[in-house]
């Protein structure tokens, strides 16, 4: 019995020492992001994931840092690079979490990113993409604030593109808010960002 005992608590601390690691480990990442190296952060994010086997949550900063950070590129090379790259780990985060809305609004991002920096080239061949993901990830999710909040604004930046009334689109934004309002995060790591973006988006909706 006293052998057993020693096993458990063994087991149990070992337990709380990697959550640990794992949680400064985040923690240090989202600094290293917010004091603008996009780089160092998503490397971090890479380490701690590989240490993490069966958890997709840090892959899916590990690409969002690159796909955020790919708006505004205007080299090519090195916007296929960090996309390719992106891509290559949302596609390991959905091998761990199949059919996550989460990530789905991610991988909806890089398609956008590519459009962003050529719509003429981009825009036909990855629009409906776009669009076929929101759609599903609505169906699986519709009270995530990320879900409705991200179609809502695909689908403003689609009705500005042709020179079209946005303003159908405010009540999206408006019930984006509400929900994220009520919305708790599984984990404190959990995705959980949208809500200063749909409050800009808010205040120029349908002006």
């Amino acid at each position: 019995m006293k052998h057993i005992i020693l096993i458990l608590a063994f087991l149990i601390t070992s337990s709380i020492n990697a959550q640990s690691n794992y949680q400064e480990g985040m923690q240090k990442a989202f600094q290293l992001w917010g004091e603008n190296k996009p780089t160092e952060a998503s490397n971090l994010f890479e380490r701690i994931a590989s240490a993490e086997n069966g958890n997709w949550v840090p892959l899916y900063y590990a690409a969002q840092v690159k796909i955020v950070n790919s708006f505004g590129e205007t080299n090519k090379d090195k916007l296929t690079m960090q996309l390719d790259k992106a891509q290559a780990l949302l596609d390991e985060a959905t091998s761990i979490s199949k059919n996550n809305p989460e990530i789905m609004v991610l991988q909806a991002m890089l398609h956008m990113a590519w459009i962003a920096f050529d719509g003429v080239t981009y825009g036909m061949t990855l629009s409906a993409k776009v669009v076929d993901l929101y759609a599903k990830a609505e169906q699986l999710a519709p009270e995530n604030p990320r879900v409705v909040y991200s179609k809502a604004e695909w689908n403003i930046g689609s009705a500005q593109y042709f020179n079209q009334d946005t303003s159908a689109f405010c009540k999206d934004l408006e019930r984006s808010l509400e929900l994220f309002a009520n919305f708790k995060p599984e984990t404190p790591f959990h995705p959980n960002w949208g809500k200063d973006r749909a409050e800009a988006l808010l205040e120029s909706c349908g002006k």
